[in-house]
């Protein structure tokens, strides 16, 4: 599991994450959902030890994040963030094995090809993997980096805003990617999403967040109901039962 305790972040007087005390189960789906500023994507980078805290202690699997030396902890957790700023001229298949330099140190063995054929394979990207980064479409890239992270083979994955600039149906198709990963191969994803219909439908559990704090944690049936979404996006919600389980609907 991953143990938040009295985390805080102070950017200037006005703007503070925390403090912030949460305990995100082993397994499963995550996601963290709240309005612009939150602090949803901060936390996440904190968490994944790319920003560092001001105080607070966070543990993965019993790993403290702040003394746990790196090459171990890329063995325990790997993370993506929201900006990508890839390199053209690389292939899908040379990108993907990036996730395995925590393993090979840039000598990949036949375990790693193995691994990243495996990591390729589970994202439909076998018939591209010799294609370069800036012949694939936005949502087909996105596929790319979220293999790339699997890859690495933690059992902890973070993910900072993977639908973004994906349309509807590339969106889906990575939520059933990552729904995999967390079922058939027993990861413990946690995403930041935008999207609260996404959340409620793929996630397992979701982590709703304003001004900084954790406001809310629990199921989606407990999450999507009118007063809490209402408060915690500061606009009317109306949560209403659809096909596949409960839908937030704005107005």
């Amino acid at each position: 599991m991953i143990e938040i305790k009295g985390l805080r972040k102070e950017y200037s007087k006005t703007v503070t994450i925390g403090e912030i005390d949460l305990t995100i189960p082993a397994g499963g789906i995550t996601a963290l959902v709240g309005p612009n500023g939150a602090g949803k994507s901060t936390m996440l980078t904190i968490v994944g030890r790319l920003l560092g805290a001001d105080a607070g202690t966070i543990e993965i699997a019993g790993y403290d994040v702040s003394s746990t030396a790196s090459k171990d902890l890329a063995k325990i957790v790997s993370i993506l963030r929201q900006e990508n700023h890839f390199v053209t001229r690389l292939t899908v298949r040379q990108l993907v094995g990036f996730g395995r330099y925590p393993h090979s140190k840039g000598r990949l063995t036949r375990k790693d090809e193995e691994a990243i054929s495996n990591a390729i394979e589970f994202f439909d990207l076998t018939d591209l993997e010799h294609r370069y980064l800036d012949q694939l479409s936005g949502g087909q890239r996105q596929r790319a980096y979220v293999a790339m992270v699997l890859c690495q083979d933690t059992d902890y994955i973070l993910l900072d805003e993977p639908l973004n600039n994906l349309d509807m149906k590339h969106s889906v198709q990575m939520m059933k990617h990552l729904h995999k990963v967390a079922v058939e191969l027993g990861r413990t994803v946690v995403i930041v999403l935008h999207d609260i219909n996404f959340a409620g439908h793929y996630a397992d559990r979701i982590c709703a967040m304003k001004d900084g704090k954790v406001v809310e944690f629990g199921t989606p049936e407990e999450i999507l109901v009118d007063e809490t979404l209402t408060r915690v996006f500061d606009t009317p919600v109306t949560c209403v039962e659809g096909p596949n389980g409960r839908l937030a609907v704005y107005y």
